[in-house]
């Protein structure tokens, strides 16, 4: 890799402004520590000067998932074309030939090779378009015209022939060459991004085409592998939390001005109050009641966030926590024993509580009405209450009656929704009238829960 050494700083300050642009927190010392790596390192390694730059600039290991292909547009291996590539048009025998050099890649486990091939498989396969050369690559068309993972079988007698993997079983060998497929896929990947970025600017691909880290990711649109990074953040996320809501309770200790007292010891220094005299207070922990639809989309959402109030129950009196899809139960018990596996956490709470009645909709009147009669004493003056959900009836009565007599009971009420707030009110969505009533506030992200949670939480 060569990089111009006037385009060097342009370079490093838009990769930094790209991991910013992702929620990454890059300071002016990891700035100026990032400068020095490049300039210690230099670009004859472009690998050792990847990992120099990310010990500089990250915090975490999941900032990697946005750190290396950001790194991989603005300090690529190579510009242009790869030089090497057969064109699309050359049709079939091609691509054979294509495949059979790419399952001696697998077989070999040459990464730099596959990379190349990579290069070329782009170059080939992947251009779309009527312009003289391609408006645009697209590592899907690619992968899907090449078809990488009907190579198994063949990699796999290959490697077996070689004597290449005696030290596998038959299982584990299939899950390596699965393994080096997929380093394939991310090069593919990482190429088609790099093209477009020349064409259309790499700041732009960098902030659309980047997938964020977990705490950024919306947790209605989240796959399964998302919420299970999701849920190995609860802990970390909880202990910060919990030491801001510590120092919170030590301000709030403290009391505001008792001015009577104030005024009466300024007596000794002509009237100048000095010395202010506070009002001491002793705060009782508060109680905390979650009232969750784990119904859908949605669930998602509701199960991180009682992980995360599970791992922060030191921080109050008490903590209750219903779910509902059209019908309500307590789950607290069952959240207590899930904490030891939090994936398995939404299916055990839907297969033990009782959550839905004669249809399987949600309907947040219903669960509303219902916790209002039998667990009207779970809320009380120092309770402060969480409705977690994206407030769609299905048409069905909102009951508004029933949230009113819930927020009268309740220190505070506040509606964590994880819809946009620009999809409330439509559809079936009774989001404008419930937040007539209560604070309803946009929830989409684990990182705009911890932000709502340190606000919002009482002390």
């Amino acid at each position: 890799m060569t990089v111009p050494a006037p385009d060097v700083a342009a370079r490093l300050t838009g990769l930094v402004a790209a991991l910013r642009s992702h929620g990454v927190r890059v300071g002016t010392g990891e700035s100026v520590d990032a400068a020095r790596a490049v300039e210690t390192l230099g670009f004859a390694d472009r690998e050792l000067l990847r990992e120099g730059l990310a010990a500089t600039l990250l915090h975490t290991a999941d900032q990697r998932r946005v750190f290396d292909p950001v790194f991989d547009l603005y300090f690529p291996r190579t510009v242009g074309a790869p030089g090497a590539g057969a064109g699309a048009a050359d049709g079939p025998a091609d691509r054979s030939e294509l495949r059979d050099r790419l399952a001696a890649a697998l077989a070999a486990d040459d990464t730099a090779l596959l990379e190349r091939l990579a290069a070329e498989a782009v170059d080939g396969f992947g251009g779309y378009g009527s312009g003289p050369r391609s408006d645009g690559w697209s590592a899907y068309q690619t992968l899907d015209r090449l078809r990488p993972q009907t190579l198994l079988a063949r990699v796999r007698d290959t490697v077996r022939a070689g004597d290449g993997g005696a030290e596998f079983t038959d299982r584990l060998l299939d899950d390596e060459i699965r393994r080096r497929i997929e380093v394939f896929r991310a090069q593919v990947a990482a190429e088609a991004r790099r093209r477009v970025a020349e064409r259309r600017g790499r700041d732009e691909i960098a902030r659309r085409a980047v997938a964020p880290t977990a705490d950024r990711v919306d947790f209605l649109y989240a796959g399964q592998d998302r919420l299970a990074e999701l849920r190995r953040t609860v802990r970390p996320l909880a202990r910060k939390l919990a030491t801001r809501l510590a120092a919170r309770r030590r301000r709030a200790a403290r009391g505001s001005i008792d001015l009577r007292r104030t005024v009466r010891g300024s007596l000794s220094t002509g009237g100048v109050p000095m010395r202010p005299v506070l009002r001491r207070r002793r705060p009782a922990r508060p109680e905390l009641v979650l009232l969750c639809d784990v119904s859908g989309s949605v669930s998602g959402f509701s199960d991180f966030t009682m992980l995360l109030v599970q791992a922060l129950h030191d921080q109050f009196s008490k903590v209750r926590v219903f779910a509902f899809v059209n019908r309500i139960d307590e789950v607290t018990g069952l959240l207590e024993h899930g904490a030891a596996d939090p994936g398995g956490l939404g299916a055990r709470i839907r297969a033990e509580a009782t959550l839905t009645g004669w249809h399987g909709s949600s309907d947040y009147g219903a669960a509303l009405g219902e916790f209002a009669e039998r667990y009207g004493d779970a809320v009380g003056p120092r309770t402060t209450v969480f409705v977690l959900g994206d407030a769609r009836t299905n048409m069905a009565d909102p009951n508004l009656p029933a949230l009113r007599r819930i927020a009268g009971r309740a220190r505070r009420l506040y509606w964590l929704n994880p819809e946009p707030r620009a999809q409330w009110g439509t559809g079936d969505s009774a989001a404008p009238e419930y937040a007539e009533l209560v604070a309803m506030h946009e929830c989409r992200t684990a990182h705009q829960l911890g932000v709502l949670v340190s606000r919002l939480l009482p002390v």
